[in-house]
C-alpha cells in the first residue's frame, strides 16, 4: 500500500519511506552512503510504526535525509578544474582588493591611535625588572602615555614610516625586475580568498602577480603620503563578489562530505558538528550557495545570546529556543567570543570545502560570507611565567632528584616544559612527536624539529601555518635532548614516539591528561597563579624572541602565527625555510634567553629504557 510522500506499507503493516534514485546518481549515491554496493537504485528506511498518522509525521525528516544524500551524491559528480586564465575584471578586482586592504589596515592603526605600544611597554618593563641594561631611542614614559585620544606615539610614527619605506623599496625592485616571488605568498592568499584555483605555471598567474605588486607599491606610496599629513582616503573594502551561486547541496550534505574526505581528530569533528548543528537550528538546512553575510550575521548575533551554562531542558534545546530563553533572562552570563568564533570557523571550513570541491560553481567569483565576521576576542589573561615561578618549577624534584610522577608519564614530565620554554610549541604539537621529527639540515648543519600533521598517528596542528620547522635551542642540546632522542631511536626505531606513555584522550589529543597533571603539579609546588599555565611558555618564548630583537616575521614563522591579516604571509615548514634559511632561523632561536633563570645544574640522564614504556611509581 502506498500513501504519498514515498510512504509504503509492507506485508506486516509497518510503514516505510522510499525514494527512487535518479539513474545518473546511482553510483555516486553508493559512494555517498559508503556501502559496498556498486550502485543504489532506491533509498529506503523503516518508520517502525503501523499508525498512518504517526508515519506521516516521521516521514518528513527521513525525506529530508534522503534529500541530503542525493545532494551529496550530486556534489561527488562535480569536477573542480584548475583554471589557467583570468579575466581582466578579475585581475583588477584582486589588485584593487589588495590595495584597499592595505590602506584600510593602515587607517585602522591610526584610528585606534595606539598601535604596538602596549607590547613595547611590556617588553621594556620586563627587561627593566630583570635588571637588563639596554638602550632605546624612545622615552617609555612618552610611549606609555600614548592613549587613543593622543594619537600615535613618536615610536609608532617612526615604525610605520620605516616599515613602509623598507617594503616599498623592495616592492619597487621586484616590480622593476618582474620578480613575482616577492608577492607569491600574498597572491596565493588572495586567490584563496577569491576561491580561484589558478595554475602557477600559466601566464595569467604572472599577470595578476605583477598587478598585485603594482597595487602594493601604490598602497605604500599612499601610506607614506598619509604619514606626511596628506588626506588619503581608504577605498571601501568590497567583498570579492555579492553574487551567491546556487549549488543544489545543503549545508548538512556539505558537512558530511567534508567529514568523509579525510580522517580528523575527534575534537575537530565534535567542534564542526556542533557549529553546523547550531547554524541549521537557526536557518534550516540551507543550500550552501545561498548562505550570505546576512545569515552569518544573524547566526553570530544569536550565538551571542547563548548562556554560558545551560541546565535541564536548555541543554538540548535548539538555538532559537535558547535565544528566546536568554532574552527573558538578560543578566545571564553568555558564552565567550572565542567560542562563537569557533562556530563561525566551522561554518567557514565547510563552505570553503564546498567551494574547493566544486559544490559551489567555480565559474563565479565567490565571496566567503564568514570572512571578517568574527568577534574581537579580549586579550588572553595568560602571561609568560614569572622568573621566580620558572626557578621553582625547574628546581623541583623532577629536575633535581630524577622524580617521575605517574601523571607526568615518564620523560614527558621532564622534557615537555623545557621544549615549550625553548620552542614556543603548543602542547598538542609536542606530545605526539616522534624521533624522526628531529633532523639535521645538511647544508647548514642546524639541528631542528618539525611539527607535522599526521592523522593516522592521532597528530594534529592548530593551523596550516603550524606545520613548521624550528631549530633546537642550544640550551636543550646542552641539557641532553639529542641524547634523549637517540635513546628513543635505539629503543623503538626512528619512528618511535618520544613520549610513548602519553596516550590520546577523549578528544583525540595526546596532551589532554598531561595538561591536567601539569596543572596539579605546579600547584603542588606552590605556583597557584591561574595565569601561569602550560600555554604560557609559548607567550614567554615569543616575548624572549622580541627581547632578543628578532624580526616579527621570523617570530611568527617560528611559532606558527600567521597574524590577523587575511593576506598575511603563511609560514609552513617549506615556506619558512625557503624564505629565511636555517641559519637565520637558528640565529633567531639562540636569541631567546631568560635572564636570571639558572638551569646550569640541569643535565638529563637516562633512567633506563624500561622507564619509557612502563608507568613509573608515583612520586
Amino acid at each position: 500500500m502506498r500513501v504519498g510522500m514515498g510512504l509504503i506499507k509492507n506485508e506486516h503493516g509497518v510503514w516505510h519511506v522510499r525514494r527512487k534514485v535518479p539513474k545518473a546518481l546511482e553510483v555516486a549515491t553508493a559512494r555517498a552512503l559508503g556501502v559496498p554496493k556498486e550502485r543504489v537504485s532506491w533509498l529506503k528506511e523503516t518508520l517502525a510504526t503501523k499508525d498512518e498518522k504517526q508515519a506521516k509525521v516521521l516521514a518528513k525528516p527521513v525525506m529530508m535525509k534522503f534529500d541530503r544524500i542525493l545532494a551529496q551524491a550530486e556534489a561527488l559528480l562535480v569536477e573542480h578544474p584548475v583554471r589557467t586564465e583570468l579575466t581582466e575584471a578579475e585581475i583588477k578586482q584582486i589588485a584593487d582588493y589588495f590595495y584597499a586592504h592595505e590602506l584600510c589596515a593602515d587607517e585602522q592603526i591610526r584610528e585606534e591611535g595606539i598601535g604596538s605600544d602596549p607590547g613595547y611597554e611590556s617588553i621594556h618593563r620586563q627587561l627593566t625588572e630583570a635588571g637588563i641594561e639596554f638602550e632605546t631611542p624612545f622615552d617609555v614614559a612618552e610611549v606609555a602615555g600614548s592613549v587613543a585620544d593622543s594619537g600615535l606615539s613618536r615610536r609608532m610614527m617612526h615604525k610605520i614610516e620605516e616599515d613602509a619605506s623598507i617594503v616599498l623599496s623592495a616592492a619597487r625592485e621586484a616590480l622593476a625586475r618582474g620578480n613575482i616571488n616577492f608577492i607569491r605568498y600574498e597572491l596565493n592568499e588572495l586567490l584563496q580568498l577569491f576561491r580561484i584555483d589558478l595554475d602557477p605555471a600559466c601566464g595569467d598567474y604572472r599577470k595578476v602577480a605583477l598587478a598585485v605588486i603594482r597595487a602594493e607599491v601604490r598602497a605604500l606610496q599612499d601610506i607614506l603620503a598619509r604619514h606626511r599629513g596628506e588626506a588619503i582616503e581608504s577605498p571601501k573594502l568590497l567583498e570579492p563578489s555579492s553574487k551567491a551561486p546556487v549549488s543544489s547541496c545543503s549545508l548538512r550534505a556539505a558537512y558530511e562530505g567534508w567529514d568523509k574526505v579525510e580522517a580528523r581528530p575527534i575534537s575537530t569533528r565534535m567542534e564542526f558538528s556542533r557549529g553546523i548543528d547550531r547554524f541549521i537550528e537557526l536557518h534550516g538546512d540551507m543550500d550552501v550557495g545561498r548562505i550570505n553575510r546576512g545569515h552569518v550575521r544573524e547566526f553570530r548575533e544569536a550565538a551571542q545570546l547563548v548562556p554560558k551554562r545551560r541546565m535541564g531542558k536548555l541543554r538540548k534545546a535548539p538555538l532559537p529556543q535558547i535565544v528566546e530563553w536568554s532574552r527573558e533572562h538578560p543578566g545571564t552570563a553568555r558564552i565567550s567570543a572565542a567560542t562563537i568564533n569557533k562556530w563561525l570557523t566551522c561554518l567557514q571550513g565547510v563552505l570553503n570545502w564546498a567551494r574547493k570541491n566544486g559544490v559551489i560553481p567555480d565559474e563565479v567569483v565567490w565571496a566567503d560570507p564568514v570572512s571578517g565576521m568574527r568577534l574581537k576576542v579580549p586579550r588572553s589573561n595568560r602571561r609568560p611565567w614569572e622568573l621566580e615561578e620558572l626557578s621553582v618549577l625547574f628546581g623541583s624534584p623532577i629536575y633535581r632528584q630524577a622524580a617521575r610522577p605517574t601523571g607526568g608519564k615518564g620523560e614527558a614530565a621532564y622534557w615537555m616544559p623545557l621544549l615549550a620554554l625553548y620552542s614556543g610549541a603548543r602542547l598538542g604539537e609536542l606530545a605526539p612527536m616522534c624521533a624522526d621529527d628531529v633532523k639535521v639540515d645538511p647544508s647548514s648543519g642546524v639541528q631542528f624539529m618539525t611539527v607535522i600533521e599526521d592523522d593516522d598517528a592521532g597528530r594534529s596542528v592548530k593551523t596550516e601555518n603550524s606545520v613548521r620547522a624550528f631549530p633546537i635551542h642550544p640550551e636543550l642540546v646542552r641539557i641532553g635532548f639529542l641524547e634523549f632522542v637517540s635513546h628513543r631511536r635505539k629503543a623503538d626505531g626512528s619512528s618511535a614516539r618520544l613520549f610513548p606513555l602519553l596516550t590520546p584522550g577523549s578528544k583525540g589529543g595526546f596532551g589532554e591528561a598531561f595538561s591536567k597533571w601539569f596543572g596539579r603539579y605546579k600547584k603542588s609546588l606552590g605556583i597557584d597563579n591561574k595565569k601561569s599555565v602550560y600555554h604560557s611558555f609559548r607567550h614567554g618564548f615569543k616575548d624572549a624572541l622580541r627581547a632578543g630583537g628578532v624580526n616579527e616575521d621570523i617570530n611568527d614563522a617560528l611559532t606558527g602565527h600567521g597574524g590577523g591579516n587575511v593576506v598575511a604571509r603563511g609560514y609552513g615548514s617549506d615556506k619558512m625555510v625557503r624564505r629565511f634559511g636555517f641559519s637565520a632561523l637558528n640565529a633567531a632561536v639562540e636569541k631567546a634567553q631568560y635572564p636570571g633563570l639558572d638551569l646550569s645544574a640541569l643535565r638529563w640522564k637516562s633512567l633506563g629504557l624500561d622507564r619509557l614504556h612502563e608507568p613509573p611509581p608515583a612520586g
